[in-house]
């Protein structure tokens, strides 16, 4: 699968912090740190860290430059084993310590690791109002399905009726649907890959990584140990399209959105929900398959296309890109109201602070 990376016509991601010099370069063991890197045999941490370590250099940014954040959760380890600056801060909080340091430290790329539990259940406000503020860092978002730290309770992603040790009947609740969630909040980025594709998630990275504004990436990654095979029906025969209706459906922004052996399925529009559906190509014509618009300012199509992802046992799955649009970032608006309220002062930023709180009326009181 492959990701399209012909961004429309706005401000990058990076393009405010700081550059290596002409010559300098760097590898992926520059963004190694020396701890020993602590997960399961097996889990899918491992290749998403390596992807992340190989994918860094491509940056071009200086390691002081770069800074993790990460809340609580298996996957909350990863800014030890980044040589890079990094806070292992406290749950579902991450978000809100990132919107702080990009608004502070424009000269930064801000980034988030999370997990289902850490981001959509103690995290949930946290997350949903970054994104709705877009303010400009990318988040990874470890879906495992599963409460992998405290060992193997159900999680905001858990299917309904999943056994697990906190729900030994059963669980009850309604997962939530992330990359629906992130549409929902009005997320300018929004994206799905998977731990077991390296290419197709170093590609997602680097177009996360270009987009100013908040990226959301959900990251398909596999526990070994509590929810092991969560995702093996889109990791084996569901993408050749089976005949059990088990696929990944990629998702390139300009193209048809096909999918099966030699593109036998497609998606189409249901004229009865209003939504899409999968359809037999030869049946309805290549003419009638959806054309993926990722740029598409209304999120409708996008949001219809996330509903695919069943709540259940996963069968199939859209993977790339949904939503990819430019809209002005919260710390970058921030900033500017900053610089219009001091007035164009010079000086100290003690005299800039004194000329703000002494404009306009003032009092004194004998």
């Amino acid at each position: 699968m492959s990701v399209d990376l012909n961004l429309p016509t706005y401000r990058s991601g990076t393009d405010l912090v700081p550059s290596l010099d002409e010559g300098e370069t760097q590898t992926g063991k520059d963004f190694t740190s020396d701890q020993e890197v602590r997960w399961c045999p097996g889990c899918g941490d491992y290749a998403v860290l390596k992807a992340v370590q190989g994918f860094l250099p491509d940056l071009g940014l200086r390691r002081e430059n770069i800074v993790f954040i990460s809340g609580i959760g298996c996957s909350s380890r990863f800014p030890y084993y980044l040589d890079t600056f990094g806070v292992h801060s406290i749950h579902g909080r991450a978000p809100s310590i990132a919107t702080g340091l990009a608004t502070a430290r424009e000269d930064l790329s801000v980034w988030v690791v999370t997990g289902d539990g850490d981001a959509l259940s103690i995290g949930g406000n946290h997350l949903i109002h970054a994104l709705r503020r877009n303010v400009n860092m990318t988040i990874l978002l470890f879906n495992n399905r599963i409460y992998g730290l405290t060992k193997g309770q159900y999680s905001p992603t858990s299917e309904t009726g999943k056994v697990t040790k906190s729900t030994p009947a059963g669980s009850i609740d309604h997962p939530f649907n992330p990359v629906s969630l992130a549409l929902g909040a009005e997320a300018s980025f929004v994206a799905r890959t998977i731990d077991s594709d390296r290419k197709h998630l170093t590609s997602v990275l680097a177009a996360a990584a270009a987009h100013r504004g908040t990226s959301l990436v959900e990251i398909y990654q596999n526990c070994p140990i509590f929810n092991d095979g969560a995702f093996d029906g889109l990791k084996t025969s569901g993408q050749q399209g089976s005949d059990d209706g088990g696929a990944i459906i990629p998702l390139v922004h300009g193209e048809p959105i096909v999918f099966g052996t030699d593109g036998a399925k497609g998606l189409i529009r249901d004229a009865v929900t209003g939504g899409v559906k999968v359809a037999p190509v030869a049946d309805v014509g290549l003419d009638a398959v959806i054309v993926h618009d990722a740029h598409n300012p209304d999120p409708t199509t996008a949001f219809a296309i996330s509903r695919l992802t069943d709540a259940g046992v996963l069968h199939q799955s859209p993977i790339g890109i949904f939503r990819q649009v430019a809209r002005p970032t919260y710390d970058d608006q921030a900033r500017d109201q900053i610089a219009k309220a001091q007035g164009g002062v010079s000086g100290s930023p003690e005299d800039r602070l004194a000329a703000l709180l002494n404009a306009g009326d003032t009092w004194s009181v004998a």
